[in-house]
């Protein structure tokens, strides 16, 4: 079986996210990136292109252009990859699924609800495989927690606790990485919310098996001078009636990366923190507290499956997002890869974004949660 070939869009010099979809994509030996638009700016393109170590033929200087010369070869793009800012995800996406090749894309799915909306209609009239990458979902342990809760481990789920703070953006944003996220033209209606918020969201659904259907959203910009939000809590009520808290920051100062999701059901609770991946905590209603154990022998199929060292051998952030790719590679060979995040949680995660975004400006109260 042949490797898969990538295209990526973005990723160009001093980018972060882009290399990161490279190390991952390529980590399980299935899929090579062998093409793609780097920048906007040729120059920039060609640059990333000689950092990729690709063919410097195949570093293009536009979208029209990748998808001509990549159609004119007997070893062309199978698919294509898109890192770039918000604002970009629905034109290359469309662009690329009108070319005939399936889509992989970072979160959130576009700029706005509508753009969203406009890009599902898309993928379906394309009929392509299309997948996002909620990285959270791609954790062995996050698939174990979701695989306990469903078998009912800790029993009928009363409370959901999703916390996802950082602290970089508690100053001046400062640097390309910074720059776009803080600017409404790049990252679209949201900023933590659709930046990290979005995350926290995506991964209370997955785990728990469960939909919010309604939220109270409180979302401010406290840096001064800052136009989208950087600090959010939203309270949430969950369709089989549970209640919830969701809490993202970019200005808790100290804070780096720390997802944390507390699920507590009526027979037990369940927790696993992002910065300590390897671990899952379960507390059993009679006192008992089990700790689970990346790459050992009691995790279910799905987590074992997509652990790749044994226990003690500690597995991160990069493998997650591997684990992303070989589900969409999967995907693209045509078998079956349930648990990747595709369009339809796409479009959810920018519908939770608006009707955040939307409540919280016009100090709404509760409102529903459609979709």
């Amino acid at each position: 079986m042949r490797r898969l070939r990538m295209g990526m869009i973005g990723g160009g010099p001093e980018a972060f996210i882009g290399p990161v979809h490279r190390f991952a994509a390529e980590m399980d030996r299935e899929i090579e990136l062998v093409a793609g638009v780097f920048s906007s700016d040729a120059g920039r393109s060609a640059a990333a292109g000689e950092s990729y170590r690709i063919d410097p033929a195949r570093a293009y200087p536009s979208l029209d252009a990748m998808f001509a010369g990549e159609s004119a070869r007997e070893d062309g793009i199978d698919f294509v990859s898109i890192v770039t800012p918000n604002h970009n995800h629905l034109p290359s996406a469309r662009a690329a699924l009108v070319a005939g090749l399936p889509v992989i894309t970072d979160k959130p799915l576009t700029a706005t609800l509508a753009e969203a909306q406009e890009l599902a209609g898309v993928v379906a009239a394309a009929g392509l495989p299309f997948g996002v990458t909620y990285t959270y979902s791609g954790y062995p342990l996050a698939r174990e927690a979701r695989a306990r809760i469903a078998a009912g481990e800790i029993g009928t789920i009363r409370k959901v606790v999703v916390e996802y703070p950082q602290g970089w953006l508690a100053g001046e944003a400062v640097g390309k990485q910074a720059e776009w996220r803080v600017d409404p033209a790049k990252a679209g209606l949201g900023g933590c919310i659709g930046d990290i918020g979005v995350h926290a969201f995506q991964l209370a659904e997955f785990v728990t098996g469960l939909r919010v259907t309604e939220m109270l959203a409180d979302l401010g910009a406290v840096v001064p001078g800052r136009l989208l939000d950087d600090d959010c809590s939203i309270l949430l009520r969950f369709n089989n009636g549970a209640r919830g808290v969701l809490l993202a920051s970019q200005i808790e100062v100290g804070e780096l990366n720390g997802l944390r999701i507390r699920a507590y059901g009526d027979k037990g609770g369940i927790v696993w923190k992002q910065e300590v991946p390897n671990t899952l905590t379960i507390h059993s209603l009679d006192g008992r507290t089990q700790i689970v154990h990346a790459g050992g022998s009691q995790l279910g199929p799905d987590a074992a499956s997509r652990t790749r060292t044994p226990a003690g051998h500690p597995e991160g952030y990069l493998e997650a997002f591997a684990n992303l790719y070989r589900d969409f590679a999967a995907l693209v060979r045509g078998e079956a890869a349930p648990l990747l995040p595709g369009i339809a949680d796409g479009v959810r995660g920018m519908t939770f974004i608006d009707t955040a975004v939307s409540a919280s400006r016009a100090k709404a109260g509760w409102v529903k949660l459609e979709g």
